[in-house]
């Protein structure tokens, strides 16, 4: 019988699957990777494994990554993503989009 494949490798994936202009929460890809209580791990396999588009997740209140705002802000408009005052307002896709 196969094993189940590890956590880590799980939340890289569903980082992956993520769109232009989606942006999600640290919960959002814990809990799709099978472990919702995970979102702290979340953040640490973003910032462990290069290659990943970090900027498209953030917290729960849509808050960008502390000490990285103007990059994070940055990145994100680019994808059309309304940011304000360090917080995704709104987003084309994903959980801040406008439904």
């Amino acid at each position: 019988m196969a094993s189940p494949q590890p956590l880590d490798d799980r939340i890289i994936d569903v980082i992956r699957l993520l769109e232009p202009g989606e942006v999600v929460s640290y919960g959002d890809i814990a809990g799709d990777a099978g472990a919702p209580r995970a979102s702290r791990h979340v953040g640490r396999v973003l910032a462990q494994t290069s290659g990943l588009c970090w900027w498209r997740v953030v917290n729960s209140q849509g808050c960008l990554v502390p000490g990285n705002e103007r990059e994070h802000t940055r990145l994100l408009r680019a994808e059309g993503v309304r940011v304000l005052n360090g917080r995704v307002v709104r987003s084309p896709k994903g959980r801040f989009s406008i439904r």
